[in-house]
């Protein structure tokens, strides 16, 4: 993540001649700030992610997939869900963060070597992105490493930023947690309590706790950019629920990252609904892909005993399975298997069989699920309402799901997105009981 200076001025290229620090410039005012002839406009209020390529830590993290979706795909989805800026841009200087950036909607700034070192901070690049972006008068910077980030937080900073005149609004969540000093040999040799009397220890009921920067966005007015800051001016903190506050820059447990926003992320507009049916595609997610022939001329297909447990588990649950194929598979080496699922081979048109599927169990296309790892599979997976593709499926597969499998198709995927859809729908049994 790049680094944010908080209350520092810096100083910058500038070609358009604006002021990066000292005193803020004059604002003219014009259409956009009120006080013009004309009709008047709304301050053009864009949200930028800074995304560079050359991360330490992890390489290329803004864009490892993250509960199956990039990284960075998950703060573009809330921020283009929210409506509450007029353009969503990705400040980046990698062409791999480029092409995702795109495929999610949002708009693409290339950023200058200048400001993809090491050493340069966000305020950098949010100045060199509005030396090129004279249209915009506020920024909205929100971390790509936030992926609990929901629309309705950033809704709510932008009417605090518009409607209540505060020229700079950040996030942070609170916490409970007693502070001590810090032992240095020669300097201080005992610890001392910070914001708390050791012989009245407050419960934490009784005690409000201190709020602190959770990293997830700062949103400021250009002048106070220009200046050279990210907070000032008439300045107000957004309050985020502390379950939403998953920054993977600290949570450096991606698995466990993983968990939390399988449970308190953002997945979309459209409601979830319960999954009552899922569709797997045989060769390449049920198997590996790989064919044998016998001696006899008979086929010989492996599979993985884990994906087995996975549609059992599916069928306990309530979960109907069908297989499909657009190969003519042997359905007696397929029923060898003993899966008990209803399987079509031989499917010129996939998309056609799992419509007549759907409408024969009475069943909305959200209620769908499906699982594919092939051209053919495309339009399955744009229509339902949860899709997967396994690790090793073609790129045109995997742009069209909502959840890459970190398993390759035939060693586990369909075990992996079977917990993904049990998660999922446990998600939808909350929501439901609230």
């Amino acid at each position: 993540m790049d680094s944010v200076e908080k209350g520092a001025a810096t100083s910058v290229s500038n070609p358009r001649g604006r002021p990066s620090r000292g005193r803020p410039p004059k604002l003219q005012r014009n259409s956009r700030g009120g006080q013009g002839r004309g009709v008047e406009k709304p301050p053009h209020l864009a949200a930028l992610i800074l995304a560079r390529g050359g991360s330490k830590g992890i390489p290329l993290k803004n864009i490892k997939h993250l509960a199956g979706v990039p990284l960075i795909g998950w703060v573009l989805r809330a921020a283009l869900d929210s409506g509450a800026f007029q353009s969503v841009w990705v400040s980046t200087d990698h062409d791999e963060i480029e092409n995702v950036a795109k495929q999610f909607g949002a708009q693409v700034h290339r950023r200058s070597s200048e400001v993809s070192k090491d050493s340069s901070t966000s305020l950098d690049a949010i100045i060199e992105f509005l030396n090129y972006h004279n249209e915009v008068d506020i920024v909205g910077n929100i971390q790509a490493t936030s992926p609990c980030l929901h629309p309705t937080d950033l809704q709510k900073v932008a009417e605090m930023i518009r409607e209540e005149g505060y020229d700079s609004v950040f996030s942070v969540v609170r916490r409970h947690q007693f502070r001590w000093s810090e032992i240095q040999k020669g300097v201080r040799e005992v610890t001392e309590p910070l914001n708390l009397n050791p012989a009245k220890r407050p419960r934490r009921q009784d005690w409000d706790g201190e709020l602190y920067e959770n990293g997830s966005f700062y949103f400021a007015k250009r002048h106070l950019i220009e200046m050279g800051y990210l907070q000032g001016g008439k300045m107000a903190y957004y309050e985020m629920r502390a379950e939403h506050s998953v920054d993977i820059d600290v949570d450096i447990d991606w698995p466990i990252a993983e968990q939390r926003v399988l449970r308190y992320g953002y997945f979309g507009k459209e409601k979830l609904k319960e999954i009552k049916l899922l569709v797997c595609n045989i060769d390449g997610c049920l198997t590996n892909g790989h064919i044998y022939v016998s001696g006899d001329q008979k086929e010989i297909i492996s599979y993985d005993v884990k994906d087995a447990i996975g549609i059992s588990l599916l069928k306990k649950s309530g979960i109907e399975v069908r297989l499909i194929s657009e190969r003519s598979c042997s359905k007696q080496t397929l029923s060898s298997l003993k899966l008990d699922c209803k399987m079509e081979v031989s499917v010129s048109d996939k998309l056609a069989v799992v419509d007549e599927w759907r409408k024969e169990m009475g069943l909305c296309w959200k209620e769908v699920a499906y699982l594919g790892n092939e051209v053919s599979d495309e339009e399955c997976l744009k229509r339902v309402g949860l899709s997967s593709a396994p690790a090793d499926a073609c790129s045109t597969a995997q742009k069209a799901v909502g959840y890459i499998c970190k398993c390759n198709g035939g060693r586990g995927a369909i075990r992996e997105f079977a917990e993904h859809i049990f998660l999922l729908m446990e998600k939808v049994n909350n929501s439901c009981q609230k």
